[in-house]
């Protein structure tokens, strides 16, 4: 596989305070690599910051949630004919250094997916996220067979096959449920060490009441919900 064209898609929600050095150190690390800022019906100066420094903008009028604001991102992607879409978050907690090792790793493997992962080398630590990870991989694996070592990092770069399938329907989401259905359908997924930063300003909306509800919502669907859906031809 060749991969000549890619696009970095990086939904932002209320990231005024992070959404700038996000994008200028993308353009230091990978000039050559194009991106999009979706902007997710942010309440603050996120859309404004992006206009006012001419980043590459589609701001949605609504808040549509993470899944609204890819989807929108690998339309954009598939219909402009990139040959792979890079999900980044603009919080600054995903580093562009390891980017280029992403795309290599696809190009030597063929792979569908690939995920920037915490774990291949390091050790998970202690916490409730690192729980409910090791949980939701243990209930991939139950169903795919497939060992997937970080199931939640949302650092994933996806071929133009899968592009299009997240770009026509509406149930492809960024989550470990669609990543265990994708693998249910014939897709091939890697993982390659990366290390996540701290959020560089602002607030995560994870704490122990939502990192519960979306454990139990995902490993749900991975166990009763995605039998339902007829397997796409990958």
């Amino acid at each position: 596989m060749t991969i000549r064209k890619i696009l970095i898609v990086i939904p932002a929600y209320n990231e005024e305070d992070n959404i700038t050095t996000v994008i200028n150190e993308l353009r230091d690390e990978y000039p050559s690599y194009d991106y999009v800022i979706v902007n997710d019906g942010s309440l603050d100066r996120t859309s404004r910051i992006c206009k006012e420094n001419g980043f590459n903008l589609i701001s949605l009028p609504i808040n549509l949630g993470l899944s609204g604001a890819f989807q929108t991102g690998m339309k954009f992607a598939y219909r402009n004919g990139y040959d792979a879409a890079l999900q980044f978050d603009a919080d600054g907690q995903h580093d562009p250094a390891y980017i280029g090792a992403m795309v290599e790793r696809m190009e030597q493997t063929d792979a569908d997916i690939v995920i920037g992962s915490r774990f291949v080398e390091d050790k998970k630590t202690f916490g409730m996220r690192a729980a409910g990870n090791s949980v939701i991989s243990a209930f991939v694996y139950l169903t795919t067979h497939k060992k997937i070592l970080d199931s939640t990092s949302g650092m994933r770069l996806y071929s133009r096959r899968l592009m299009g399938l997240y770009a026509k329907y509406m149930n492809f989401e960024p989550e470990p449920d669609t990543i265990a259905y994708l693998i249910r359908c014939g897709a091939k997924v890697e993982e390659i060490q990366v290390n996540m930063r701290k959020r560089m300003a602002g607030h995560s909306y994870f704490n122990f009441s939502s990192i519960f509800k979306y454990m139990v919502r995902v490993c749900s669907s991975i166990l009763f919900m995605q039998w339902f859906r007829g397997k796409e031809k990958l």
